[in-house]
């Protein structure tokens, strides 16, 4: 195809994109207020899944959080309900969003490149949507129950704008999932020749400093939140690595190497 046409070919799978986007998007915003009262403002209860483990297995359990929600701008809970629904929407057309820039790169490759990638777009897909679940049952909830309940000094509220809360339960959720595709980043870099297994073992240490301080990024300042987030980004390592192993053994058997 000439230059225009993959430029043509890709605006229109952006469209697509697009307007998987909005549609998720608008059914969110239609359903505003059981979506806010369920699912976000739910991790403020001792109740939520998480805290009812933690009360049961470790015998550490959780009050209901003293946080009073406002919205102290004209426009506070429109623009908070407007990226919302944006970022939902993003969230649940990922898997389509995937497919369409995965088809629009897969003419591009060898058919043996093809064939290595096959079922690309649901492994992809399930990572991600497991991030996105532990982000939701397990980082953002410990984020909100942390933030919410600590006070430098009881004579000051925690007087928090919807905002504030919701976009730390968003954007916690949202980059949780996207840490979640570690192991498709090491494929991607490992067929590109720009990393190795052996690269990726002797960097290992570096690797999990690099993991405890996205940790720290993404999560409250504890050790403990840190530790739980921390260990499944590290087991997705060492999925990479096993990933990057299978494909150096391909390569030396194709005799690319």
């Amino acid at each position: 195809m000439p230059f225009l046409a993959h430029l043509e070919e890709l605006r229109w799978r952006l469209v697509r994109s697009v307007i998987a986007i909005l549609i998720f998007a608008i059914a969110i915003f239609y359903f505003t207020d059981w979506i806010t009262t369920n699912v976000f403002l739910a991790m403020a209860k001792p109740d939520f899944p998480i805290f009812e483990l933690f009360c049961k297995a470790f015998g550490i359990c959780t009050e209901e959080i003293a946080i009073n929600l406002q919205s102290i701008q004209m426009s506070g809970q429109f623009s908070t309900n407007l990226m919302m629904a944006i970022v939902g929407g993003f969230i649940l057309a990922f898997p389509f969003v995937f497919y369409q820039i995965w088809s629009f790169i897969k003419p591009g490759l060898r058919q043996n490149e093809i064939k290595s990638a096959r079922g690309l777009v649901l492994f992809v897909s399930v990572l991600f949507f497991l991030g996105v679940a532990f982000g939701y049952f397990v980082v953002a909830p410990l984020s909100v129950q942390f933030l919410g309940n600590w006070k430098m000094t009881d004579a000051i509220q925690n007087n928090i704008t919807i905002n504030s809360y919701l976009k730390t339960i968003v954007t916690t959720v949202l980059f949780t999932g996207l840490f979640f595709l570690l192991p498709v980043v090491i494929f991607i870099f490992s067929k590109l020749g720009l990393v190795t297994p052996t690269f990726l073992k002797k960097y290992r240490k570096h690797a999990f400093v690099v993991v405890l301080i996205i940790s720290a990024i993404i999560t409250p300042p504890d050790l403990f939140t840190q530790i739980i987030v921390s260990i499944p980004i590290l087991f997705l390592y060492e999925l990479g690595i096993l990933i990057s192993k299978n494909i150096e053994r391909k390569r030396i058997k194709d005799g690319l190497q």
